[in-house]
């Protein structure tokens, strides 16, 4: 670094610098270095070191020695003689820029601060400490204070907590309710979100599967040309031939490929069904096919209708007549059909699983096994006058008794096992149809013979209420 470089470099700084030689002349210094020393910078090349401090030579000698060989900031004292003959102590801070060589001695970077001004902010930084500790004593008394302001008002909560107990206790149901809200709109999101990355990926693989087909079928024509015109395969490639099994995968490969396409297809009925139960990609309330939002709920719940070891298959028996499109919320309603569905299988379950019912002789009992033997679940639709909607789901399970019957609609009501049940479904389905869509929901069943749920809504929930 050359002086005109340090300069270029110092002159910015407010800091006092100094560019010095290991014999201690001065060779550069920027402007606060100059007002410090009492010069003006021109005068800095006909200068010594040693001319402007009283320290001993010895003394400057070895600290500038130490400096020359120290990348790291060399700390030291030095007691500046001024024009004026008045003396300045220093706090010098000084390490090498450019090492000792054959061909130039090292260069110095001296850092000069004044002790006096150093002294005063010391000054001012224990009078902000004092500042800082007076507030921090401030705010220790504010915690205080609003410790026990907390503490009063704890007790204030407290009190009044305990006169609203039984009000809280009344909004019991409500809060259920919404929590329950709250489940089937987060599984709604769920299924929808998985839905549509399961459709993306899904159709990746569907819209490749043609063209993948199509490439192998063409490598393996290559194949055939390869052994149309070299038939005699050398015995290594020949054995390997045999190991694999070759003509089998050639005839297999058809197979496996329709087997694929058939997969993916099924993926995306079982994705839409998924879509069309959740609906969150629709408005709260529309135009929807009410058989849709069935056959997508039992899509959801097709793994339950499967045969089981405790159960055989639980057959649904579809009579959809001619019905209007109706305007309605209608992921709720789809809830409403998987509370109702859901309970008619769990019926049909342990109507199969009792051996032992509650018959008057034993013929009865040999008719009612033979009538659950075969499970089944009829689903019927019909278009009645003034522009309203009856949907039925009947199962053929060991019905209900008349005491259970009217309880059905009851919050928390249920005849479930513990953890099974939340006996909130019925009643949610119940304000749904009812409060929701201005509609009715009725159970008919009798000890034996099954049970049916009909529900009835307007074809538009938004003309009637």
């Amino acid at each position: 670094m050359t002086p005109e470089q340090f300069l270029e470099f110092a002159r910015v700084l407010p800091e006092a610098l100094l560019m010095v030689n290991g014999d201690g002349q001065l060779l550069a210094g920027n402007q606060p270095a100059a007002n410090l020393l009492g010069l003006r910078r021109q005068e800095f090349k006909q200068r010594m070191l040693f001319d402007l401090v009283i320290e001993p030579a010895n003394d400057l000698i070895k600290y500038l020695q130490a400096c020359s060989t120290s990348r790291a900031m060399i700390l030291g004292t030095l007691t500046i003689r001024k024009n004026d003959g008045q003396t300045l102590i220093c706090r010098s801070q000084g390490a090498v820029i450019q090492p000792l060589s054959s061909e130039s001695s090292a260069l110095i970077l001296l850092r000069l601060e004044n002790r006096a001004t150093t002294s005063n902010n010391f000054v001012l930084l224990n009078k902000k400490l004092d500042e800082l500790s007076k507030e921090i004593q401030r705010r220790k008394q504010a915690e205080e204070a609003l410790s026990k302001a907390n503490e009063e008002l704890e007790i204030r909560v407290q009190e009044r907590t305990k006169a609203l107990r039984q009000t809280l206790n009344e909004l019991q149901l409500t809060q259920a309710q919404l929590i329950q809200a709250e489940k089937m709109s987060s599984l709604g999101q769920m299924v929808a979100g998985i839905a549509h990355e399961v459709n993306n990926a899904i159709n990746f693989v569907y819209g490749n599967l043609y063209y993948a087909q199509k490439y192998i079928e063409e490598l393996l024509e290559l194949v055939k040309l390869y052994q149309n015109h070299f038939p005699n395969n050398p015995p290594e490639i020949q054995n390997k031939i045999e190991v694999m099994d070759f003509n089998f995968i050639i005839q297999d490969f058809a197979h496996i490929f329709q087997s694929m396409m058939t997969g993916t297809k099924r993926i995306q009925e079982i994705v839409q069904s998924l879509r069309n139960f959740s609906r969150l990609d629709e408005a709260d309330i529309k135009e929807v096919d009410i058989h849709e939002g069935i056959d997508s709920t039992l899509m959801m719940l097709k793994h339950r209708l499967e045969a089981k070891n405790e159960c055989p298959e639980i057959i649904v028996i579809k009579e959809y007549r001619t019905i209007p499109r109706v305007t309605c919320y209608s992921s709720q309603i789809n809830q409403v059909f998987l509370n109702i569905l859901a309970n008619a299988i769990d019926a049909l379950e342990d109507s199969y699983k009792n051996s032992s019912l509650s018959v008057i002789n034993s013929q009865e009992a040999e008719s009612q096994k033979l009538y659950i033997s075969s499970p089944k679940i009829k689903i019927a639709t019909d278009f009645i006058e003034d522009n309203w909607v009856t949907i039925s789901i009947q199962d053929n399970g060991s019905g209900i008794d008349e005491q259970v019957r009217t309880k059905l609609f009851d919050p928390f009501f249920t005849t479930k096992t513990v953890g099974k049940g939340t006996g909130l479904g019925l009643s949610i389905s119940y304000q749904i149809i009812v409060k929701k869509h201005s509609g009715q929901i009725s159970c008919l069943s009798t000890p034996g013979k099954g049970t049916e749920f009909v529900i009835k809504i307007p074809i538009n929930c938004l003309n009637k209420g």
